[in-house]
Order: structure tokens, then C-alpha cells, then sequence
């Protein structure tokens, strides 16, 4: 196991009222934020299949998740055990339990947007270990 602490602001600075650049492909990437507030950024995840994630995270705030192109499926261990959910367009997602993702087309080739707190604890365990964990 192992703990990350992001502290604020934990964003880029950017130009207001013009777009901001974002990346392509497996990456997870800040866009902007709100000092002591939120921030947001884009997720497209490495893995295409469940059985290649390894590790989960935990944060101890909720993390919203909405589908922007492609398809994403968040995994999340519940108290029953791990549950997979495929992005809807137009569904968000909050997610409050420990949690990873896949794009079932290929790494990189599904981008979801995420607004989570600006300052948070992560926390990161093997798959396996999260079994006997109830989500906070």
C-alpha cells in the first residue's frame, strides 16, 4: 500500500476564456481548477481488459466521472466485490470507492472527464487487497 497527498493547487495555470490544450491517448491530465475548491482534467486509461489492472486507488473524496469519446468502463470494489461500469454518454458517474479503468477498444482510445477536489488523500493497494475493505 502506499498514500499520495495532493495539495492545492494542484492544477497548470491557464489562460481564462480561451480553450485549453489537452492530450491524446493513455493519460491521466489536469486541465484546470479552482484553488481550494475542485479540479478537472481527462482520463483515458492504459489498460483494455479488467484483467490487467493491478491496482486500485481510493481517494477520500468522491471523483465524478462523464464519458467524452469512446468508451470507458470504471471498475469499483464494492463491499460484494469488484463491479464494472461502462460510461454512458450523458450519465455522469460519482465514484467514492476504490476504483481503476479500462477502454474495452484499445489504451487511450476512450477519454472520460473527471472533477475531483483540488487537495485529497490517495490511496493505492494491489486488486486483491481491497477484497475485505468497504469502500469509504
Amino acid at each position: 500500500m502506499r498514500r499520495v497527498t495532493t495539495k492545492s493547487p494542484s492544477f497548470p495555470e491557464v489562460v481564462s476564456d480561451t480553450p485549453l490544450l489537452a492530450n491524446t491517448g493513455p493519460v491521466w491530465q489536469v486541465l484546470c481548477g479552482d484553488a481550494g475548491h475542485w479540479r478537472c482534467g481527462l482520463y483515458s486509461p492504459e489498460f483494455e481488459r479488467l484483467d490487467q489492472i493491478k491496482e486500485l486507488e481510493r481517494h477520500d473524496c468522491p471523483e465524478l466521472f462523464l464519458l467524452v469519446r469512446g468508451q470507458v468502463t470504471v471498475v469499483v470494489q464494492r463491499a460484494d466485490g469488484l463491479t464494472a461500469i461502462p460510461l454512458e454518454n450523458g450519465r455522469p458517474v460519482l465514484v467514492r470507492g476504490p476504483h481503476s479503468g479500462y477502454c474495452p477498444d484499445g489504451p487511450g482510445s476512450g477519454t472520460a472527464f473527471v472533477v475531483e477536489r483540488d487537495a485529497f488523500e490517495t490511496e493505492y493497494r494491489m486488486i486483491n487487497a481491497w477484497s475485505a475493505i468497504e469502500p469509504a
